[in-house]
């Protein structure tokens, strides 16, 4: 049996969203469980970090008690400085993002702060793991904390799971009751994308802004990829890596004769 696992957990829906108070309540069940995340709603950001301002935190108490640190920044400047400033004492064995309000499946990935809060854990060469709940609905975190915790638990003590250095773990929960789960697939990244529009606005001033809207474009029809597994009541598991090089074009690519 391993010694208990030493965990940070970050999101990108803020510290006080409900997604990660769930998640850290049940990891508390089997682990030694540190808070770094995002003061505000930080979703979208994508892996932003913060350069060029200061960077404030602060002590974030709940019920009285010392939750985790509140960072002014972005998913990705939580995990940094986690790891590197508030908690650099600690070896920690997972860092775990979420759990997100809603879905990060296929092109959802690239602009997700949750994923970029567990692809920062990788670049700092601990295993990680991204979790989110597919609805945008007002929901109980109680049941999906519980699956999440238990997934995270079972890749903790299996022997013969391992994250690979580089790589991290995109676990999406499809928003059902608990018995209409059929299981867990593990997937690739869909190819499925937003088809995006901008609408016009007017403020209270008659002053116009612009409001990003869309909608999803499926073109994914196996749940051997992410979007489709959970739109099937399974949930996901995706392996990604920050490595962006697409070794297929490269391979065509690499005896190109360019000259200046």
């Amino acid at each position: 049996m391993k010694n208990k696992p030493n965990i940070l957990v970050s999101n990108d829906d803020g510290i006080e969203a409900p997604g990660i108070q769930g998640l850290v309540e049940e990891l508390k069940k089997f682990a030694n469980v540190y808070v770094c995340a995002p003061y505000r709603q930080q979703s979208a950001v994508g892996h932003s970090i913060t350069i060029f301002y200061p960077l404030r935190a602060y002590e974030h108490y709940m019920n009285g008690e010392l939750f985790g640190m509140a960072v002014e920044g972005t998913p990705a400047d939580a995990v940094k400085i986690g790891v590197l400033f508030f908690f650099k004492d600690v070896k920690f064995d997972l860092i775990v993002s979420g759990i997100n309000h809603g879905a990060n499946t296929a092109i959802n990935i690239i602009y997700s702060g949750t994923v970029s809060a567990a692809t920062e854990g990788a670049i700092l060469g601990i295993p990680s793991i991204a979790v989110s709940l597919t609805t945008f609905k007002k929901v109980d975190f109680t049941v999906p904390s519980k699956i999440a915790a238990k997934i995270i638990k079972k890749i903790w003590e299996d022997e013969n799971i391992k994250i690979h250095h580089g790589t991290l773990l995109n676990i999406n929960i499809p928003s059902v009751e608990e018995n209409e789960i059929k299981g867990v697939k593990i997937t690739k990244q869909g190819s499925s994308y937003w088809e995006d529009a901008f609408e016009v606005r007017s403020d209270p001033t008659g002053r116009e802004y612009y409001w990003l809207t869309g909608k999803m474009v499926i073109k994914d029809n196996s749940t051997e990829f992410d979007i489709t597994a959970v739109s099937e009541n399974y949930i996901s598991i995706t392996p990604l890596h920050f490595n962006l090089t697409d070794n297929e074009a490269y391979l065509e690519i690499k005896d190109w004769k360019i000259e200046l």
